[in-house]
């Protein structure tokens, strides 16, 4: 195998030649000056690939090859894709021996496997989806999760009986909301009646796609229970796993229900969200405050949680043992401890649900503690490719998720922060350096730091997927988390510990008060003058090029890692300068916002889709609620329809019978109806075939035609959306001068 040094110098020979044959064309200053530089990249490039160097990138280029699978049109074949990681794992073995061709060979067999164990994940947990409406199905199965809500409760049930009039997708699990504290136990068997929809499609075009997200977690519908839920005896045995699930969310609820009897409201509810990991309970004032204010990642257990408690069991242990000083002389007891605290951040992650942002947060923790137990540095960006591979294999869809984009880009930036040395590794020598490390002042300027990168690496994906940015975060963070760390997660622990003997109520107050801390804080910064920095949607493109920034940032120590810099300029611009659609239509045909003169967003007809209508209004960097009255005054309405006026002067009409059709097919240029139009129409007609084949949909006008993006394009067909019919061609024509031939554009995103 090719040695890294032999490799840089392979690449620094290229370098150097290139360099040459530029410099025979240049004038003898020139030359001298550009054969200077091409030295120096030529050594920086040397060093960029010395052993061990490109390891952190195999993960990335495995990541890379999930996302080319979730931007594909068609499902890809299982066997292909197999078939295509096989090959690349053979140029491997073919090249090993090659300086250059092999670091490539491993980079595209990367790409290969990441593609093919994205495909074979998928056709792992193959399972049907509810593709149309169902008024009332008939149900009985066992239930799986159980989710308490701020005003209803939500249950998924794994389906032992369907029924329901011309269905032919049966879906083997649902998601059902309950009235509040209705919802049944996880485990019982229930049986009971249930309005069920397939799951929802994006709410725009590029939007969160939820269908895919509820797909990956193998439910095939979602709705509402009609009626009274009813428990009866299971016909058969529960299976392993759901045995396990009821143990654990035994555990969970028991615990749930004690902190929250000692302290009510959103301060159990936090505290609870902490050790148990159900967070869904919080008011929503308090959970957008914590949002506004970057405090939300304490609501969800991930690192941070992580850490805290393998820190704090370690730290007992270790000083345990110490008082023994024959023990401490003559055994490990520093291993011992480390073996102790691996234990506990187990028990946590199986306590705290497992969620995929716990799995990558216990993977990496375990990894610094079997570290500390084999005495090898652990804190280093092999701890970091290990765990973002474990997560990848065992989750590959979690690679387009917001949690697991935004973790892994915080935790790579803390990870380079560190290894090139910020001050809080600085070393106190001095007197004055002592006594501002007994003041505290390296562990404030630490917190300050660290806070300042986590929230500038995570910056972007905050805004591509929440339109948001958090101006006064690392106050916030700066305010609240010195708290958090040294009263509310130590006490939690011991009320955790000291709960089966009695005596945990004192220390659920002690950490209640803590909360009530940590939760003013975020109040108070939320209410502060442009605490929500809204920002309009993108594409994906600037994502992957600052994700790209990023990694350059990062992982590069030569100079040559500047370029992300100035990669990071250029998503900036390109970000900012994205289009905004002139007209947005939900996917039910119901709901239209189009762009009148003031360049706002205005309801032609707002149905009641008050969801498509909040996530257009944050898509569009607009601070408004979705029932702001100022959305409804663009618009003019009577009995049969409406009519707004775009920037442009043009209009938009909504046909609401079919007696508005023949006036607004030759007076508007665009007719949306939740109808079917009854004939041609020369204007861009968007009716019931179009937005039911295709989805949601936004139109931009382009200076001679409006350009059309729909959230499902013909051609579109994977397992969690089936592709679009193509509608009536009658129901589509328009004067040749006016070229609107729709344009289908998917673009991957994701929410909250």
């Amino acid at each position: 195998m090719a040695t890294g040094g032999g490799r840089g110098k392979a690449i620094a020979g290229a370098i150097g030649a290139a360099r040459r044959h530029a410099g025979a064309a240049l004038p003898h200053g020139l030359a001298a000056r550009a054969d200077g530089l091409g030295r120096r990249v030529a050594d920086w490039a040397q060093a960029e690939v010395a052993p061990g160097r490109l390891l952190p990138w195999v993960p990335v280029a495995f990541g890379f090859g999930i996302i080319l699978y979730f931007t594909a049109d068609r499902e890809p074949a299982w066997w292909a894709a197999a078939a295509a990681a096989m090959a690349a794992m053979a140029l491997v073995f073919g090249l090993r021996r090659s300086i250059v061709g092999f670091p490539l060979a491993v980079g595209a067999a990367a790409i290969a496997i990441g593609f093919a164990v994205a495909t074979l994940h998928t056709v792992r947990i193959g399972h049907p989806v509810l593709q149309t409406p169902v008024a009332s199905a008939t149900l009985s199965g066992f239930v799986e999760i159980r989710e308490e809500r701020e005003r209803s409760d939500r249950v998924v049930i794994r389906l032992r009986s369907f029924e329901a009039a011309r269905v032919t997708e049966k879906p083997a699990r649902v998601r059902v909301a309950v009235r509040k504290d209705t919802a049944p136990p996880v485990g019982a068997f229930v049986e009971l009646k249930a309005h069920l929809s397939s799951p929802l499609a994006p709410l725009r075009p590029g939007g969160y796609d939820f269908a895919r997200d509820m797909y990956f977690q193998q439910i095939g519908a979602s709705g509402y229970a009609l009626g009274k839920i009813r428990i009866v005896a299971p016909p058969e045995k529960p299976g392993f796993w759901l045995r396990y699930a009821t143990v654990i969310e035994s555990i969970r609820e028991t615990i749930d229900d004690r902190i929250r009897s000692v302290l009510p409201g959103d301060r159990g509810s936090i505290a609870s969200a902490l050790i148990t990991g159900k967070r869904d309970a919080i008011s929503t004032p308090v959970n957008d405050a914590m949002y506004v204010s970057s405090l939300a990642h304490v609501l969800s257990i991930s690192g941070y949680h992580m850490a805290v408690v393998a820190g704090i069991v370690f730290f007992v242990i270790r000083a345990g043992l110490a008082l023994a000083p024959s023990l401490a002389v003559r055994r490990p007891i520093k291993k011992w401890a480390a073996a102790g605290a691996l234990v506990a951040a187990f028990l946590y992650l199986l306590l705290s649900g497992a969620e995929v942002a716990t799995q990558r947060s216990f993977i990496m923790v375990a990894i610094v503690l079997v570290g500390v137990m084999v005495d090898r540095p652990a804190i280093t960006f092999r701890t970091l490719t290990v765990a973002a591979l474990c997560v990848m294999v065992l989750a590959p869809q979690a690679v387009v998720h917001p949690s697991f984009q935004m973790s892994f880009a915080a935790t790579l930036a803390l990870i380079a922060a560190y290894q090139y040395g910020l001050p809080w590794r600085a070393n106190a020598d001095t007197s004055l350096g002592a006594r501002v490390a007994l003041w505290g002042g390296r562990e404030i300027a630490g917190l300050i730091l660290a806070s300042l990168v986590a929230g500038l690496a995570t910056t972007l994906y905050a805004a591509f997927h929440f339109h948001r940015v958090a101006p006064y975060g690392v106050l916030a963070n700066l305010v609240a988390m010195p708290v958090v760390s040294v009263l509310v997660m130590p006490m939690g622990i011991l009320g955790l510990v000291l709960m089966p003997f009695g005596f945990d109520a004192v220390f659920w107050r002690l950490m209640g008060a803590g909360i009530d801390w940590m939760t003013n804080v975020a109040l108070w910064v939320a209410s502060l003058p442009g605490a929500v920095g809204h920002i309009q949607a993108f594409g994906t493109g600037p994502l992957l090029l600052g994700t790209a920034a990023l990694l350059l940032l990062c992982l590069l120590r030569s100079p040559l890692r500047w370029s992300g810099g100035v990669l990071v300029i250029v998503v900036s611009l390109w970000a900012v300068a994205t289009p905004r659609p002139d007209v947005l239509i939900s996917a039910d045909g119901q709901t239209t916002a189009f762009r009148g003169r003031d360049g706002a967003l205005a309801l032609l007809h707002s149905g009641r889709d008050t969801f498509a209508v909040k996530e257009w209004l944050a898509a569009d960097g607009d601070g408004r609620a979705a029932k702001d009255a100022s959305l409804a005054m663009g618009a003019r309405c009577d009995a049969i329809g409406c009519i707004g006026t775009l920037a442009d002067g043009r209009l938009v009409s909504m046909a609401l019978s079919v007696e508005a059709f023949a006036e607004d097919c030759a007076r508007a240029a665009v007719v949306i109806s939740p109808r079917s139009a009854p004939g041609a129409c020369a204007a861009l007609l968007i009716d019931r075939d179009r937005w039911r084949s295709h989805g949601a949909a936004s139109l931009r006008w382009t200076g001679d035609r409006f350009e059309v993006s729909v959230a499902r394009p013909q051609g579109y067909e994977r397992p969690w959306a089936r592709g679009p019919r193509p509608p009536p061609a009658t129901n589509v024509s328009r004067p040749a001068s006016q070229d609107a031939t729709p344009r289908g554009e998917d673009l991957s995103a994701d929410d909250q």
